[in-house]
C-alpha cells in the first residue's frame, strides 16, 4: 500500500486506516477523512520466546488478548495498561502506564524491538543497538515516522495472585509523602493511589504471589462485584487498612469494568447491587460503541463539560500538582500512578542526566470548578505541567500552540529523523495530528 502511494505520486499524507471511533482515545481524528488510509489488519501474537523472555506481537494485539494468551503459559508482561481494548501499537506510538511502572517505566521501556514500514516502503527493525535513533524516536510519535508492524516486548513470570494492601491516608502532605515512599520501594510490585478529595486518599501496594489465604481472596473482576474504586473507598470511609488477594488477571484489569470511574457518568445507577446482579455482565460498553453512536451535540458537550487527562509530572512536584488540579478542575477521584522515567533519547525524558521518579495524575470526569471552561482551564493546566518539566499524554485534548508543544517535548531527535527519512511529505507532524489548535 505504501509503495502504491509512492507510485501514485505521494500526494497526500498517510495514516492508518483504522476508523477513529475504534480507538480508545475520546478524540475522533478528523484527518482520517483527508489522508490516504493504509489498512493494517495485523492482530496476532506472533511468537513467545521463553529463552529470551520476549513476546513478538502485531500492533493491533490488545492487552486483554495478550494477557489471556500469556497467563496460561505462565507469563505476563511487566507493564499491563489497564483497559482491555488498548492496543500494543497505541501504547507504543502514544504511551502506556500501569501500577508496576515505578519499577519498569512506561510501556515503551519494556519493548526491546520495533519493526516498521517507512515512507519509502522499506521494512526496518530497530533496537537500542540497531537503528537506535529510530528506536528511541518511535514512542510518542503517533505514527508520524512510519507504520508499526510488529514489536518485541519483555516477559516476566506470571503469578496467580496480587496480595494488595489498602491504606487510607489523610492530609495532602501525608498523602504525598506516603505515596513517594512506597513508590521508591522495589519490593512493591505495584503502587497506586486513589485521591478522593484534596486531603483524603487510599494508597495501595501489591505483591505478586502464588499463595493466598482463602478467606481473603476477592475476585473483583466478576461482573456482580462492586466497581473497584467504590470498593477501595470503603476502606477510606471505615478508616481502616486491609489486605486482599486478587487473581492477577482481575487485578490487571481492575478499572476496566467501570472504565476507571467514567461509567458513573454514563450509567449513574451502574454500581447499584440490583443492577450489577441483573445486568453487570453487560458492562462496560465498548468505548468504540459509545463513540460510534455519539452524536455531534453530545461530543461537544463532553468536550466542554468533561475532562479525560493524564499529566505526567516529577514526583517532587506531586503536592503542588494535586493543588493545581484541585483549583483548575476539581475532579475526583484522581488516579496516581508512579513511574521511573529513564534518561533515554526521544521526546520524553527527565530534565537531568539520570532516571527520575515521575507520577501520572489521571483526571477523568466532570469538573466541579464553577468557572470551568475547557480551553482556558486546560491551557492553564498545560502551562503548569510545562513549568515543572512534566508531560501531557497525547491521547487527550491538547490546547497548546506549536511552540508550547515543543517546549514540553524534546523534538530534536524526532525532527532530525523526519528530515532524514523523508517523512515530511508522507506523515503530518505529531503536533498537527493531535493538537486542537492545529485541527480547527
Amino acid at each position: 500500500q505504501v509503495r502504491e502511494w509512492k507510485d501514485e505520486g505521494s500526494r497526500r499524507y498517510m495514516c492508518t486506516g483504522r476508523p477513529g471511533w475504534l480507538t480508545v482515545s475520546l478524540r475522533v481524528g478528523k484527518y482520517k477523512k483527508v489522508h490516504k488510509n493504509i489498512m493494517i489488519n495485523l492482530m496476532d501474537v506472533l511468537e513467545v520466546d521463553s529463552e529470551r523472555q520476549v513476546v513478538r506481537v502485531e500492533p493491533l494485539v490488545t492487552m486483554g488478548q495478550l494477557t489471556a494468551y500469556l497467563n496460561p503459559m505462565g507469563w505476563t508482561i511487566p507493564v499491563v495498561p489497564e483497559l482491555d481494548d488498548l492496543t500494543v501499537g497505541g501504547l507504543i506510538m502514544g504511551t502506556g502506564i500501569e501500577s508496576s511502572s515505578h519499577i519498569y517505566g512506561l510501556f515503551q521501556h519494556t519493548c526491546v524491538a520495533y519493526e516498521l514500514v517507512l515512507a519509502d516502503g522499506s521494512l526496518v527493525r530497530c533496537t537500542p543497538t540497531e537503528n537506535s535513533d529510530l528506536f528511541y524516536a518511535v514512542p510518542w510519535s503517533c505514527g508520524t515516522l512510519g507504520f508499526l508492524v510488529a514489536a518485541e516486548i519483555k516477559m516476566i513470570p506470571a503469578k496467580k495472585y496480587v496480595k494488595i494492601h489498602y491504606k487510607p491516608v489523610r492530609g495532602l502532605q501525608n498523602i504525598c509523602e506516603k505515596f513517594t515512599e512506597e513508590s521508591k520501594k522495589k519490593e512493591n510490585n505495584f503502587v497506586e493511589g486513589l485521591v478522593y478529595s484534596l486531603d483524603e486518599a487510599v494508597i495501595m501496594t501489591g505483591v505478586l504471589t502464588d499463595e493466598a489465604e482463602q478467606s481473603k481472596i476477592n475476585r473483583i473482576g466478576n461482573y456482580y462485584k462492586p466497581w473497584f474504586f467504590k470498593h477501595v473507598e470503603k476502606y477510606l470511609k471505615a478508616d481502616r487498612t486491609g489486605i486482599e488477594y486478587i487473581p492477577s488477571r482481575h487485578y490487571y484489569h481492575r478499572h476496566t469494568r467501570s472504565i476507571f470511574w467514567e461509567l458513573q457518568d454514563i450509567i449513574p445507577f451502574g454500581n447499584n447491587p440490583v443492577f450489577r446482579y441483573l445486568f453487570g455482565w453487560m458492562v462496560p460498553p465498548k468505548i468504540s460503541l459509545l463513540k460510534l453512536t455519539q452524536g455531534e451535540a453530545i461530543r461537544k458537550l463532553y468536550e466542554q463539560h468533561h475532562v479525560v487527562q493524564d499529566m505526567l509530572v516529577p514526583m517532587k512536584s506531586l503536592e503542588k500538582s494535586i493543588q493545581t488540579f484541585h483549583v483548575d478542575l476539581n475532579v475526583y477521584p484522581l488516579w496516581l500512578c508512579p513511574f521511573i522515567l529513564p534518561n533515554n533519547p526521544g521526546m520524553v525524558h527527565p530534565k537531568g542526566n539520570e532516571a527520575e521518579l515521575y507520577v501520572d495524575i489521571g483526571a477523568y470526569g466532570e469538573p466541579k470548578r464553577k468557572q470551568f471552561e475547557a480551553r482556558a482551564s486546560m491551557r492553564q493546566m498545560e502551562k503548569f505541567v510545562r513549568s515543572v518539566h512534566g508531560f501531557q499524554m497525547l491521547y487527550a485534548d491538547c490546547y497548546m500552540t506549536r511552540e508550547e508543544f515543543w517546549d514540553m517535548f524534546d523534538g530534536s531527535l524526532y525532527h532530525k529523523l523526519r528530515e532524514q527519512m523523508n517523512c515530511k511529505d508522507a506523515f503530518p507532524e505529531v503536533y498537527d495530528k493531535i493538537c486542537k489548535a492545529a485541527r480547527h
